[in-house]
């Protein structure tokens, strides 16, 4: 009887813990459930920390630095992928690496329901220790529901262990890794067309064959584009060192830009963006450009908004053409601060390019210029000489007007195509724009023609998709813009004195600006060493970020960051004898307001010549003619004409009669916008 009783209590007590236990679990359900997002999301990289000890090489992202007396062979390895070969065998495969996110961002909670995504790499003879790494890191550190699968594309590497050996290896993997061969060297862009087409997730990621992802790196880029479907994203990249493979956090406050040569830059985050958020860093950062090599997409928006350029080669340039387009085109490119994936950079590429780096390079760039940046690509041409157009290509593209002076009328932002009209060897008035090459030339034939191909596809697709003017790209997206919105003149600046022209030399930031012999090619014929200058509306005197500043009077000028903060960069220039085309050279002098001094040439305080500013004494030393100077508002206004009675636009001609214009819906597109040539707006 006893062990009856015993019995019942202790089944009773059991029952009773099971209910409250059920009663615990459907009470806590939602709780638990949050808890569990954030649990699933760590599991991979808890399982991967938990599975191997913190002590081994480079673990937690420290350096690796190899011994002395293996530095010669870590050097002759160094040269196979310039990084260092030796000390990334050194480390595991799925080494860990520290939280560097924001406080802010590791408490975020993300919808359960992001979407997928396929992760798509390139890789060229890469090095197995950091192309397998790239994959560990997104397999260890990804939620696998989030995770469709890897494409592994081969740019046809010739390295053994790339074949066979990578395919039996990516098989034993808990996540579908496919592989992807191309039949030859095809170069990044075309790669990662195939691979694009060839993935089945929502979202398609591309990152680079070098890159580790850290904790949390995969939700905050998703959560974003769940948000908005046309949001291109961007990881923090951080920094792993090319030398020991120390992981480095990058900066929440920098952002994508790009000079006049059409290079990608970093630059500080500026106030309005910061304004923008309201102070709060972990969300988006809004940027104009991105670095191209790691940001996800939407599959279908990647292809509504016209994928890669296809007529583009290799690598270079294709990264601006795609920042341009989505913010042209109506998209958003943005850096998303709490997701940090880490990048292997170079100081040099170790691939060659069929054609040559710098032909590739121009092509691409050629065909970004001539689509996207309208009359703005001028900026890149002018200081980048072998990328200049013939003469003769120039006139087949653009309309070219005379008056009765012979003056080229272009549109208002050609300025650096109107130059005065001087008899040729045919005996009549021919324009000789001076930034052009010229076939007689020595070491400009040839290379200077860079053939962009065709590009009227592109064209095609920018009127498609009804895409902004880059003026408007400059205007609201990018009004830091080393390119300025307005300016008055774009070429040398030459003193009326000494017949030579402001020349930076080959300098860079804090130092002076010299003078030297005029030669109307944009650069004296001597590497980085350019007399291309813009006379800004906002009136700076600067070549790409570079102003022309000075601290006192007789002091050297100096190039300092532009600021837009006027001051000591601000400069007037008189043109009260300046005509229209015809006009008095006199007085043509730069007014250094702060000081009230004119820019001239005088012995400096070193005891060599150069640009100074002294008392304006009407001094040929203080002259300067600016090279295609426009002091007046811009000639040309580009338009829509509506038509009173329809409410439509005027647009081109149709194919049936190409002679005369029609009316359409007013949309906002170019074939309906007009030039009206020497217009004046009156009261």
């Amino acid at each position: 009887m006893r062990r009856f009783l015993y019995c019942k209590v202790v089944l009773t007590t059991s029952l009773v813990w099971v209910l409250v236990d059920v009663f615990l679990l459907l009470y806590f359900s939602e709780c638990n459930k949050c808890d569990d997002r954030k649990d699933r999301s760590l599991l991979p990289a808890l399982r991967a920390a938990i599975s191997r000890s913190h002590e081994g090489p480079g673990e937690m992202g420290k350096a690796v630095n190899i011994p002395k007396n293996d530095q010669e062979k870590m050097k002759e390895l160094f040269k196979i992928n310039q990084f260092n070969l030796m000390a990334s065998d050194m480390i595991a495969l799925n080494r860990s690496l520290p939280d560097v996110r924001l406080d802010g961002c590791k408490t975020k909670l993300y919808p359960d329901d992001l979407p997928n995504t396929s992760i798509v790499i390139v890789f060229h003879n890469e090095a197995w220790s950091t192309l397998l790494r790239t994959v560990h890191s997104v397999i260890n550190r990804s939620p696998r529901q989030l995770l469709a699968e890897i494409v592994l594309v081969d740019d046809a590497s010739e390295r053994d262990f790339l074949k066979k050996k990578l395919e039996n290896y990516v098989r034993t993997l808990e996540v579908p890794v496919r592989i992807l061969r191309m039949e030859q060297r095809s170069g990044l862009i075309r790669a990662r067309l195939r691979g694009a087409a060839a993935t089945k997730g929502q979202v398609i990621t591309f990152l680079d064959a070098h890159c580790e992802c850290t904790v949390g790196w995969l939700e905050p880029l998703l959560a974003r584009i769940k948000e908005d479907r046309t949001a291109v994203v961007c990881p923090i990249i951080d920094v792993i060192s090319d030398e020991t493979f120390e992981y480095m956090a990058g900066s929440d406050m920098t952002y994508g830009g790009f000079n006049w040569k059409l290079n990608f830059r970093w630059y500080p985050v500026p106030q309005r963006e910061m304004d923008r958020r309201k102070g709060d860093r972990t969300l988006p950062v809004r940027t104009p450009t991105m670095a191209g090599g790691l940001f996800c997409i939407y599959k279908t928006y990647f292809e509504e908004i016209g994928s890669y350029d296809p007529g583009m080669d290799i690598w270079g340039g294709e990264n601006l053409e795609m920042s341009f387009r989505i913010w042209q085109c109506g998209g958003s490119l943005e850096i998303v601060t709490c997701s940090h994936v880490g990048h292997v950079f170079r100081k040099a590429t170790p691939y060659s390019f069929p054609g040559g780096t710098g032909q590739v390079i121009n092509k691409n760039n050629r065909r970004l210029a001539e689509v996207w940046m309208d009359d703005f690509k001028d900026f890149f041409y002018i200081i980048s000489p072998v990328a200049r157009p013939s003469y003769s290509q120039v006139c087949r593209e653009r309309e070219v007007v005379m008056d009765e002076s012979f003056r080229l009328l272009w549109p208002h932002n050609d300025r650096l195509f109107l130059q005065d009209i001087r008899e040729n060897d045919l005996g009549h008035a021919a324009a000789r724009p001076p930034l052009l090459a010229q076939r007689n030339t020595p070491g400009f034939s040839g290379v200077m023609r860079v053939d962009y191909g065709d590009v009227s596809s592109r064209r095609d697709l920018r009127e498609a998709l009804k895409c902004k003017p880059f003026s408007w790209y400059l205007e609201n997206i990018y009004p830091d813009s080393q390119i300025p919105r307005r300016y008055y003149s774009l070429g040398e600046i030459r003193n009326v004195e000494t017949n030579q022209c402001v020349d930076n030399m080959g300098r860079k930031e804090n130092e002076k600006v010299g003078f030297f012999n005029c030669h109307g090619m944009g650069g004296n014929q001597r590497p980085l060493v350019f007399q291309v200058f813009s006379y800004t509306a906002d009136k700076e005197i600067r070549t790409d970020d570079l102003c022309l500043d000075v601290s006192r009077l007789n002091g050297p000028v100096v190039m300092l960051k532009c600021h837009h903060m006027k001051g000591n960069q601000m400069f007037e220039y008189d043109a009260e004898y300046v005509g229209k085309w015809e006009y008095d050279f006199e007085k043509h002098t730069f007014l250094h307001i702060i000081t009230q001094s004119c820019l001239t040439i005088s012995r400096l305080e070193d005891g060599t010549y150069g640009p100074t500013v002294e008392s304006c004494n009407g001094s040929p030393l203080q002259a300067w003619i600016l090279h295609n100077y426009t002091p007046s508002p811009p000639r040309c206004l580009r338009l829509t004409l509506l038509h009173v009675n329809s409410n439509q636009c005027l647009d081109m001609p149709s194919e049936e009669d190409k002679m005369v214009p029609t009316l359409k819906d007013c949309n906002g597109s170019r074939s309906q916008q007009w030039l009206l040539r020497n217009m004046t707006l009156s009261v």
